[in-house]
């Protein structure tokens, strides 16, 4: 494991994407989002940013193992855990909180889950880590870091506390 992100602040980067989310909510008039994290180190930056915007929703959390396009090739994740969100996402505006956005896949499964409980008015990607290259053709509204890595490599959130970066080669 890598350390080279040690010098990352990870606790300030939430606070200016907080800053920068609640500007954006409000130029989109969205009073009262429903914020929507996915497990696991997505979750963690929802529990922040969910703090700081002092949102009153209770904050949604999703695992994603069974929407994923791979799950047959890869199988279930023995970490599955429950999703928890309201029975119906029907004309809510929806924050949807990943730690890391690569290719895309695992926002386009959260979509897809998320859908099968309604269908929101929008939806709002914040992610803590854009890493680039894409497979699907998506892009977050707010990115805390944009690094620029070898496809090798692989950047994860450590946590839950403190919050922490590490890459390693695959």
């Amino acid at each position: 494991m890598s350390t080279e992100f040690e010098s990352i602040e990870i606790e300030k980067v939430i606070a200016k994407m907080a800053d920068d989310l609640m500007l954006q909510l409000q130029e989109k008039g969205i009073q009262e989002p429903l914020m929507i994290g996915v497990h696991t180190g997505g979750l963690w930056v929802a529990e922040r940013l969910h703090k700081r915007l002092n949102l009153t929703k209770s904050l949604g959390e999703i695992d994603i193992s069974f929407y994923r396009d791979d799950f047959t090739r890869i199988g279930l994740n023995p970490q599955v855990k429950p999703s928890n969100i309201p029975l119906t996402v029907e004309g809510e505006n929806i924050v949807l909180v990943d730690d890391v956005l690569y290719t895309g896949r695992t926002v386009r499964a959260a979509l897809n889950e998320i859908f099968d409980y309604g269908r929101p008015n929008s939806v709002t990607l914040v992610v803590l880590v854009d890493r680039g290259a894409r497979e699907l053709p998506l892009h977050a509204d707010i990115v805390g870091l944009e690094l620029d890595l070898l496809p090798e490599k692989q950047v994860k959130l450590i946590g839950p506390a403190p919050l922490a970066l590490e890459t390693n080669r695959n």
